[in-house]
């Protein structure tokens, strides 16, 4: 248990919580009930040992943090995982309940991770012969874990091994219904490899507008210069020129700037935390989450948002 400032929160609560859930009891010194069920939270934490963290907020001294949380009374308890809230409850309720709670959202007790996370662990650690061993002997013994399948073509592209990593999405790409995540790294693939290949793939921006600047349904040269700064990992800048493309002509090159807009959108998307709930603004327990400091969406997922928004007029 530990208790929680503004100056801290970011700390203590949104890093920690990336690694382990983080159970918020906001509270405060005069409150009956919070004096009631502090001491079983303290005692639940104990017992489960490490599988979630507590932090108490007292809500009289940071009534920025209740703000941003939409605490209208105390106690009541938010539970974040992966920087976000997924569920909460109010009110001194008993052992019993509060354990039946953390349940639905944290691990079992002695799980392991799975064959991808595993992986992405060996990455954060430095070993990247580890993680790529690791996804490949996953995938031999079962090439139908997409997960392992997905992050070992990611790995394999970030690491410029193009031929392996289009070995390894092959048989995503011939699945019927091909996820959108397996479409997203074929394009981006596509992108690399014309950058590669293509003698346009070293032309200076400059080159690109004045081809365009020449004739604005040059899309050749447009989809071309998409590319080169989809490589180059200027994504907004891609997908303005994408937008160009299909504000004047949707389905020209059978709508391929279409679907590499599309694909560099889910390239971007943060993933999502898991026991996420849907983005309500309440969480399951019916908590209201608002405010600035923890319910606002992050820079990626806003502009994210807002590329869809432009793709969607674009088509309309």
């Amino acid at each position: 248990m530990i208790n929680v400032t503004l100056q801290n929160f970011e700390t203590e609560v949104i890093a920690a919580s990336h690694d382990i859930p983080v159970l918020l009891d906001f509270w405060a010194p005069w409150c009956g009930p919070c004096k009631v069920i502090g001491p079983l939270l303290e005692k639940v934490e104990t017992d489960y040992a490490g599988r979630f963290k507590l932090v108490k907020i007292d809500s009289d001294q940071e009534q920025e943090l209740s703000k941003a949380f939409g605490i209208r009374s105390i106690p009541t308890c938010v539970l974040l995982v992966g920087g976000k809230p997924v569920d909460g409850f109010m009110g001194a309720v008993p052992e019993s309940q509060i354990k039946t709670f953390l349940d639905k959202h944290l691990p079992p007790e002695g799980a392991s991770l799975t064959d991808a996370e595993d992986a992405q662990a060996l990455l954060a650690a430095g070993d990247v012969e580890a993680a790529l061993h690791k996804l490949q002997e996953t995938l031999a013994a079962d090439p139908a874990n997409d997960d392992a399948r997905h992050e070992l073509v990611k790995l394999l592209i970030h690491h410029n091994a193009l031929e392996e990593a289009k070995v390894a999405l092959a048989p995503a790409l011939a699945a019927i219904p091909r996820q959108i995540r397996f479409d997203a790294l074929h394009h981006f693939l596509n992108a690399i490899e014309f950058v590669n290949t293509d003698p346009r793939g070293n032309w200076e921006l400059a080159q690109f507008d004045e081809l365009i600047a020449a004739n604005k349904r040059d899309f050749d040269t447009r989809i071309a210069k998409a590319r080169v700064l989809m490589v180059e990992g200027q994504w907004t800048v891609a997908m303005d020129e994408l937008l160009e493309i299909i504000m004047r002509d949707k389905a020209w090159g059978d709508a391929v700037p279409r679907k590499t807009f599309v694909a560099i959108l889910e390239l971007l998307t943060p993933p999502k935390a898991k026991g996420a709930v849907q983005d309500t603004g309440k969480t399951a327990g019916g908590i209201e989450i608002a405010g600035k400091v923890v319910a606002e969406t992050d820079p990626q997922a806003q502009m994210v948002a807002t590329y869809r928004r432009k793709l969607s007029m674009a088509l309309n």
